[in-house]
């Protein structure tokens, strides 16, 4: 007789399955990176005892260098994903300096799988005998500890069981809306190729914004080559698997391509040395490799060497295989001009952080890039973008950072109408500043002819199309955007609120949830509670909004909060929140969006209108929701709400 014996961990109303790679939550798969699994897994293992940073590190990335900031973010993800507190831990307490321990108690449980030598012979004992991780209900669970045997004799229900199994992960499957269960489906005519982030192999964590930024050239110079028949997956998706080392086929199947470039990249000096190699995932054939040595000044010229072989290598497999048109290489750069591609990359590290701090350096890198070679139009594309954004991100009256960022972009286009960052940047300011709809589309429509494959293009038209009204364009532009950067929050989460704009309010809800159990904090996410006070369900509302306190923005969750409290008739409690928000406007000017929802939540249509007036006056990006916006719709039949849907253009 074979016996196999597995491992699993029980503490508190979790589950570890070791051998499956999966974590049940009374008893429902809970879904983990597997590198923040792999995390739980090692601390799990040794519950009760310090386990060291360098042990750990070494654990996860045997063969490759990381900073300490990946343990530290899979600490953080692992502690949201079980719901602890750092300060008052429950599972996981950090030891200063020394690395962590696992604290919960935790019991081991062993499972064996038995077959005989008779059955391995015979056909039924040819069936793959594993046991099977279900989603179970409380009943179940109490025989969690039992040892299971499946023998031969047994082996005529397996057919019986394995439905069973399927009906059950089907519906435990339905949260998986967006990034699991609804896998990115490549068009008939569109092959698909992620560029994984490229190694730093130089040694010194400084450098990682060279090899990020190598990985975001080569994603552009690959995204324009052929567009109509070569999707590229955008940043934000690939740096997913940053410093992990997931299974190719898992990484095909995540993100629906058919083809994957890594590689790294070591710096030295003025040489740069790049290894890439084209990986075909059905198989995992390596279609080429090649190593590179250049000088940094033509590393232009050599992104777009990788890139045309990757596309030579690919093209005979596409439906159309005329030959591409010859393209003009881009020459070796001056000094100068290296010099602001250095600074650039740096920008657009900082950039994608998407946080107040990021923009502000970011900023700094373009404008030094802007100094070193004004003729540089990507940095100033990059300025535009940061400034279009700052208002949204920091609360704060967008008119002066509307100027810069329309001043840049304008700038940008003078120097190279080309660009589709630039056609989106200024989309994006036409629309929240000028309500100028039609400029507006216009540009978002040029930046996509210009990239196809550009997602923040697709992602912003998307919204767009929603406060024109127009839903069925916005959910399949979502969908574009969703293809080619199918990890992204932002887009899953923005996927919601155009359901929820287009008043889908269930299907809005089960968007969010689905991004909420990829990150249980991302505060997009939370505008769940939104959909909820539609629907009348304000104790599920109360209770994501009491949550979103604690990483929130303050003055909108003080917002909301009032606006849920008073459409649930519990006026006192929305009223003294409401005078929290005009102590904090009295004492220091707030954005006038945050008092006008508590107003509209109060039912007080005259000082909605006074703060409506506000906005208008602040130019507020409340404005560009105000012909969807379920909760205007108090409002909507009174002739000051129809005039100033007029004044910014959103009159039928």
């Amino acid at each position: 007789m074979f016996r196999a014996v597995t491992h699993r961990f029980h503490f508190a109303e979790f589950t570890v399955e070791g051998d499956q790679k999966v974590l049940l939550r009374h008893g429902v798969p809970h879904p983990l990176t597997p590198k923040v699994f792999d995390t739980l897994l090692i601390l799990v293992e040794n519950a009760g005892r310090i386990v060291a940073k360098d042990e750990l590190m070494n654990q996860l990335w045997p063969d490759t260098f990381v900073e300490e900031g990946n343990l530290t973010f899979n600490i953080q993800q692992l502690r949201r994903s079980l719901g602890d507190d750092a300060r008052q831990p429950r599972f996981i307490e950090t030891v200063s300096r020394r690395g962590y321990r696992f604290i919960a108690p935790v019991e081991k449980l062993l499972s064996e799988k038995q077959t005989t030598i008779a059955d391995a012979g015979n056909t039924a004992g040819n069936v793959d005998q594993r046991v099977l991780v279900t989603a179970r209900g409380e009943s179940a669970l109490a025989a969690e500890h039992e040892q299971t045997v499946i023998t031969g004799a047994r082996l005529r229900n397996i057919p019986l069981l394995a439905a069973a199994v399927v009906v059950v992960f089907g519906a435990v499957g339905g949260w998986f809306i967006w990034s699991r269960s609804k896998r990115p489906q490549p068009s008939v005519n569109k092959l698909m190729l992620a560029v994984l982030p490229f190694q730093n192999l130089t040694g010194d964590p400084s450098q990682e914004y060279f090899s990020d930024g190598l990985t975001e050239e080569m994603i552009t110079q690959l995204g324009n080559l052929d567009p109509q028949h070569l999707g590229v997956i955008a940043r934000t998706s690939v740096m997913h698997y940053k410093n992990r080392q997931e299974r190719l086929d898992q990484i095909g199947q995540e993100l629906g391509v058919q083809y994957v470039l890594e590689g790294s990249v070591r710096r030295e000096s003025d040489k740069v040395r790049i290894t890439a190699q084209l990986i075909q995932i059905k198989d995992q054939t390596q279609l080429w490799s090649r190593e590179y040595d250049r000088e940094l000044s033509r590393l232009l010229l050599l992104q777009d060497e990788i890139a045309q072989e990757v596309v030579d290598e690919i093209r005979p497999t596409l439906v159309d295989t005329q030959k591409r048109p010859d393209t003009i290489r881009p020459p070796s750069l001056s000094p100068s001009q290296y010099e602001a591609y250095d600074l650039y990359l740096k920008g657009e590290y900082f950039f994608n952080k998407r946080t107040i701090e990021g923009f502000e350096q970011a900023i700094d890198y373009f404008q030094q890039a802007a100094a070193k070679d004004p003729t540089y139009g990507r940095a100033y594309a990059g300025i535009a973008d940061c400034y279009a954004l700052m208002g949204g991100y920091s609360g704060q009256p967008q008119t002066e950072f509307m100027q810069k960022a329309r001043a840049a972009a304008l700038h940008a286009l003078q120097i190279d109408e080309s660009l589709p960052e630039a056609h989106t940047a200024l989309a994006l300011i036409v629309q929240n500043y000028d309500w100028d709809w039609q400029t507006s589309e216009r540009e978002f429509r040029r930046a996509i002819e210009l990239n196809p494959n550009y997602a923040t293009a697709h992602h912003w038209y998307a919204e767009h199309l929603t406060w024109l009204g127009r839903f069925d364009e916005a959910l399949r532009e979502s969908e574009r955007a969703r293809q080619l950067d199918p990890l992204s929050l932002i887009i899953a989460a923005d996927n919601g609120a155009i359901l929820y704009f287009s008043r889908q309010y269930d299907r809005s809800i089960a968007q969010f949830l689905a991004v909420r159990e990829m990150d249980p904090n991302f505060p997009r996410a939370y505008m769940i509670e939104a959909a909820y006070e539609q629907k009348g369900s304000f104790a599920d509302a109360l209770a994501n909004l009491e949550k979103l306190q604690t990483f929130g923005d303050a003055n909108w969750t003080l917002a909301e909060l009032s606006y849920c409290y008073g459409r649930s008739g519990q006026q006192a409690q929305a009223q003294r929140i409401l005078e929290k928000l005009l102590e904090l406007d009295r004492h220091h000017q707030i954005e006038p969006a945050p008092i006008l929802v508590a107003y509209l939540g109060l039912g007080n249509k005259d000082k909605a209108f006074v703060y409506l007036e506000k906005a208008y006056a602040q130019h507020s990006n409340i404005l560009t929701t105000l012909k969807v916006d379920p909760r205007m719709d108090a409002l909507r039949d009174d002739v000051r709400f129809q005039d100033l849907l007029h004044r910014v253009h959103l009159s039928d």
